[in-house]
């Protein structure tokens, strides 16, 4: 798996993660003025891996 962060057409910086076989897993949901922000994003959903999961 691997993140990509990229401009979206209103230059507006997004992040996406994608699987081995390029496939999208998730993305950023949200838009960001700064990469320095969207980086953040990225860092994140890294940190979140031992959040609990809820069935609802």
């Amino acid at each position: 798996m691997y993140y990509e962060i990229y401009r979206d057409r209103h230059n507006q910086w997004r992040w996406r993660l994608k699987s081995e076989n390029h496939r999208t897993i998730a993305d950023s949901g949200e838009a960001y003025w700064n990469k320095s922000d969207a980086l953040d994003g990225v860092n994140l959903v890294k940190r979140s891996y031992t959040a609990p999961v809820y069935e609802v």
